[in-house]
């Protein structure tokens, strides 16, 4: 993936910690915010114009017993959740067609009785971005780069490892 070091550039860029706790605090300022009920399809959906992160993310979920779907973007996403909803979305920001925070705004006014927990997986690392990604109905944030260890400890923090 990307250089660690080159990733951490700007004084405003939030670390692993600091991400998690300006997750919980944009949490605490999102209306209505609840941990959504987890789904018996067990199906993560992984949206990333990038081919490489899809595939890495996939054999992630796979490990952690989810059947992996992929979108390139976040049209073909939002197509994939209307034909059937998955129980975690794993979203890129910056794709053509349909970026990642406009996905999980149309992704969150999609009625279901079951809402997919959604992480945004992706290199805008600035807490107003955060903000804005969890305002948007994200469930969590983890920026790029990241590996392994550090998306299967997020996702059990969600209870979804």
């Amino acid at each position: 993936m990307v250089d660690a070091g080159a990733a951490r550039g700007a004084s405003d860029r939030a670390d692993t910690s600091d991400t998690d706790a300006i997750v919980r605090a944009a949490k605490a300022m999102r209306d209505g915010a609840g941990q959504p009920a987890q789904s018996a399809a067990q199906t993560c959906l992984i949206v990333d114009d990038s081919r490489v992160i899809r595939k890495v993310a996939a054999k992630i979920a796979k490990s952690l017993g989810y059947v992996p779907l992929e979108a390139q973007d976040g049209e073909e996403a939002l197509a994939r959740c209307k034909k059937a909803m998955p129980a975690l979305v794993l979203t890129d920001w910056n794709m053509p067609e349909m970026d990642g925070l406009e996905f999980v705004r149309q992704l969150r006014a999609i009625p279901t009785p079951k809402p997919p927990v959604i992480v945004f997986c992706t290199s805008k690392g600035d807490a107003t971005d955060i903000h804005e990604g969890i305002k948007a109905g994200a469930d969590d944030y983890i920026v790029k780069p990241f590996d392994e260890a550090a998306l299967k400890a997020k996702l059990e923090q969600l209870g979804r490892g």
